[in-house]
Protein backbone atom coordinates (compact mmCIF):
# COMPACT_ATOMS: atom_id res chain seq x y z
CA UNK A 1 0.00 0.00 0.00
CA UNK A 2 1.42 3.55 -1.03
CA UNK A 3 2.53 5.53 2.09
CA UNK A 4 1.72 9.03 -0.34
CA UNK A 5 0.19 9.65 -3.55
CA UNK A 6 1.60 7.98 -6.42
CA UNK A 7 4.43 8.98 -8.64
CA UNK A 8 2.91 10.26 -12.07
CA UNK A 9 5.23 8.88 -14.49
CA UNK A 10 4.44 10.67 -18.12
CA UNK A 11 5.58 9.79 -21.38
CA UNK A 12 5.10 12.15 -24.41
CA UNK A 13 5.16 11.94 -27.75
CA UNK A 14 6.72 8.50 -29.74
CA UNK A 15 7.57 7.03 -26.61
CA UNK A 16 4.31 4.45 -26.99
CA UNK A 17 7.20 3.46 -30.13
CA UNK A 18 9.77 2.42 -27.60
CA UNK A 19 11.48 -0.70 -28.72
CA UNK A 20 10.20 -0.29 -32.31
CA UNK A 21 11.53 3.58 -33.04
CA UNK A 22 15.33 3.82 -33.57
CA UNK A 23 16.31 0.60 -31.43
CA UNK A 24 19.98 2.16 -32.42
CA UNK A 25 19.74 5.10 -29.96
CA UNK A 26 16.63 4.04 -27.47
CA UNK A 27 17.03 0.72 -26.89
CA UNK A 28 15.11 -2.57 -27.09
CA UNK A 29 12.95 -1.73 -24.45
CA UNK A 30 9.31 -1.14 -24.87
CA UNK A 31 7.20 1.27 -22.74
CA UNK A 32 5.49 -1.44 -21.02
CA UNK A 33 9.12 -2.78 -19.86
CA UNK A 34 9.59 0.71 -18.17
CA UNK A 35 6.00 1.17 -16.47
CA UNK A 36 7.28 -2.45 -14.82
CA UNK A 37 10.63 -0.92 -13.96
CA UNK A 38 9.00 1.99 -12.09
CA UNK A 39 6.70 -0.54 -10.22
CA UNK A 40 9.35 -2.36 -9.44
CA UNK A 41 10.99 0.74 -7.98
CA UNK A 42 8.16 2.30 -6.24
CA UNK A 43 7.27 -0.85 -4.81
CA UNK A 44 10.46 -1.31 -3.20
CA UNK A 45 9.48 1.87 -0.89
CA UNK A 46 5.56 0.77 -0.58
CA UNK A 47 4.85 3.28 -2.89
CA UNK A 48 2.64 3.63 -6.36
CA UNK A 49 3.00 4.22 -9.92
CA UNK A 50 0.68 6.07 -12.56
CA UNK A 51 1.86 5.87 -15.40
CA UNK A 52 0.59 7.29 -18.93
CA UNK A 53 1.56 8.08 -22.04
CA UNK A 54 0.02 10.48 -24.76
CA UNK A 55 1.10 11.94 -28.29
CA UNK A 56 -0.95 14.76 -27.16
CA UNK A 57 0.13 18.11 -25.78
CA UNK A 58 -2.57 19.17 -23.78
CA UNK A 59 -3.63 15.84 -22.54
CA UNK A 60 -0.51 15.86 -21.03
CA UNK A 61 -1.07 19.33 -20.06
CA UNK A 62 -4.56 18.17 -18.07
CA UNK A 63 -2.55 15.13 -16.59
CA UNK A 64 -0.38 17.38 -14.98
CA UNK A 65 -3.05 19.69 -13.87
CA UNK A 66 -4.61 16.43 -12.24
CA UNK A 67 -1.12 15.75 -10.44
CA UNK A 68 -1.86 18.81 -8.24
CA UNK A 69 -4.37 17.43 -6.73
CA UNK A 70 -3.01 13.65 -4.93
CA UNK A 71 0.12 12.73 -7.22
CA UNK A 72 3.64 12.73 -4.53
CA UNK A 73 6.09 13.05 -7.40
CA UNK A 74 6.34 13.61 -11.41
CA UNK A 75 8.94 11.87 -13.24
CA UNK A 76 8.24 13.12 -17.10
CA UNK A 77 9.95 12.12 -20.70
CA UNK A 78 8.66 14.76 -22.34
CA UNK A 79 10.23 13.83 -25.89
CA UNK A 80 9.80 16.20 -28.68
CA UNK A 81 8.15 18.65 -26.47
CA UNK A 82 11.00 19.36 -24.35
CA UNK A 83 12.14 21.37 -26.63
CA UNK A 84 9.11 22.89 -28.12
CA UNK A 85 6.73 23.32 -25.23
CA UNK A 86 6.35 26.68 -22.80
CA UNK A 87 2.89 24.77 -22.15
CA UNK A 88 4.24 22.26 -20.91
CA UNK A 89 6.80 23.77 -18.76
CA UNK A 90 4.06 26.06 -17.53
CA UNK A 91 2.19 23.67 -16.52
CA UNK A 92 5.50 21.64 -14.51
CA UNK A 93 5.91 24.97 -12.90
CA UNK A 94 2.48 24.82 -10.67
CA UNK A 95 3.43 21.80 -8.95
CA UNK A 96 4.41 21.50 -5.26
CA UNK A 97 5.86 18.44 -5.79
CA UNK A 98 9.11 17.02 -7.12
CA UNK A 99 9.86 16.96 -10.81
CA UNK A 100 12.68 15.14 -12.69
CA UNK A 101 12.84 15.25 -16.37
CA UNK A 102 14.03 11.80 -18.23
CA UNK A 103 15.34 10.98 -21.56
CA UNK A 104 16.63 7.83 -22.57
CA UNK A 105 18.65 8.65 -25.20
CA UNK A 106 21.55 11.73 -24.72
CA UNK A 107 20.12 15.04 -25.96
CA UNK A 108 23.26 16.23 -25.66
CA UNK A 109 25.19 14.11 -27.52
CA UNK A 110 22.47 14.71 -30.83
CA UNK A 111 21.09 17.31 -32.53
CA UNK A 112 21.72 21.23 -31.70
CA UNK A 113 18.00 21.52 -31.63
CA UNK A 114 17.56 18.56 -28.80
CA UNK A 115 20.41 20.01 -26.81
CA UNK A 116 18.52 22.78 -25.06
CA UNK A 117 15.57 21.85 -23.08
CA UNK A 118 12.71 24.48 -21.77
CA UNK A 119 11.41 21.97 -19.08
CA UNK A 120 15.05 21.54 -17.51
CA UNK A 121 14.42 24.72 -15.55
CA UNK A 122 11.53 24.04 -13.88
CA UNK A 123 12.55 20.26 -12.99
CA UNK A 124 14.17 19.27 -9.69
CA UNK A 125 16.61 17.30 -11.81
CA UNK A 126 17.36 15.78 -14.95
CA UNK A 127 18.06 12.25 -16.37
CA UNK A 128 19.31 11.59 -19.85
CA UNK A 129 21.74 9.00 -21.97
CA UNK A 130 21.21 6.20 -19.20
CA UNK A 131 18.44 4.12 -21.68
CA UNK A 132 15.36 3.19 -19.35
CA UNK A 133 17.32 2.71 -16.45
CA UNK A 134 17.08 6.67 -16.18
CA UNK A 135 13.34 6.37 -15.35
CA UNK A 136 14.16 4.27 -12.32
CA UNK A 137 16.92 6.37 -11.20
CA UNK A 138 14.17 9.12 -10.87
CA UNK A 139 11.66 7.33 -9.27
CA UNK A 140 14.17 6.11 -6.67
CA UNK A 141 15.46 9.77 -5.85
CA UNK A 142 11.79 11.03 -5.40
CA UNK A 143 11.12 8.00 -2.91
CA UNK A 144 14.46 8.53 -1.37
CA UNK A 145 13.56 12.61 -0.67
CA UNK A 146 10.32 11.83 0.92
CA UNK A 147 10.45 9.88 3.14
CA UNK A 148 13.98 12.13 4.16
CA UNK A 149 17.21 9.71 3.60
CA UNK A 150 18.17 11.34 -0.02
CA UNK A 151 20.82 13.05 -0.84
CA UNK A 152 19.57 16.04 -1.76
CA UNK A 153 20.06 19.58 -0.33
CA UNK A 154 16.56 21.00 0.99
Amino acid sequence: MATAGPILVLNGPNLNLLGQRQPEVYGPATLDDVVALCREAAAGYGREIDARQSNHEGVLIDWIHEAREGASGVVINPGGYSHTSVALRDALATLGVPVVEVHVSNIHGREVFRHRSLVSPVADGVICGLGVDGYRAAVDWICRRQRGSGSVAE
